[in-house]
């Protein structure tokens, strides 16, 4: 199975893509997709999609996940956040790609083996299971490689498939 994983953003949208064939991950392609500060936010908001339908288009992935969004301290950020979160789940949509959302916790806990686990524990174990050099940059990106991986282990549940499912919710 082909999985797209995103972090959400509006600045920096980080994606990673891997292929999971038994229970080995390898990754195919990776990077973020960024846009200026100072440009108008609608503008923002269109490279987002743009780079989003690129990605979907180069990589043809079977399954998109993505991290569920809560609430922050900063409402203007989290906004901003809900805004790009929306132009990209509308791009997999129109690329016929399911959607499937995971809380922080349960992608700590399907990367490391302990829910209440560190960025820093999750960035290494990422590592190791995809079997890269380094960590990749930014974070954003190696949160979304956490989450394609979190997808894999996931998608081997058949209650992860029921839509609004604690194990992920899929659309």
């Amino acid at each position: 199975m082909r999985i797209l994983g995103i972090d959400p953003g509006y600045a920096i949208v980080g994606w990673g893509v891997v292929d999971y064939v038994g229970n080995r991950f390898t990754p195919v392609g990776f990077g973020s997709i960024t846009t200026p500060a100072g440009i108008p936010f609608e503008r923002r908001l269109k490279e987002v999609y743009e780079g989003m339908e690129e990605i979907l288009s180069t990589y043809q992935p079977q399954a998109l996940a993505i991290e569920q969004l809560f609430y922050q301290h900063n409402q203007t950020t989290v906004i901003g956040v809900a805004e790009a979160r929306g132009v990209i789940l509308l791009a997999a949509a129109q690329a016929g790609v399911p959607i499937y959302e995971y809380t922080p916790m349960q992608v700590k806990q399907s990367v490391t083996g302990y829910g209440k686990a560190v960025k820093k524990q999750v960035q290494e174990m990422t590592r190791r299971l995809l079997g890269l050099e380094k960590v990749p940059k930014p974070d954003d990106t190696a949160d979304a490689l956490a989450m394609a991986i979190t997808h894999g282990h996931c998608s081997r549940s058949q209650i992860q498939q029921t839509p609004g499912s604690r194990f992920g919710r899929a659309y």
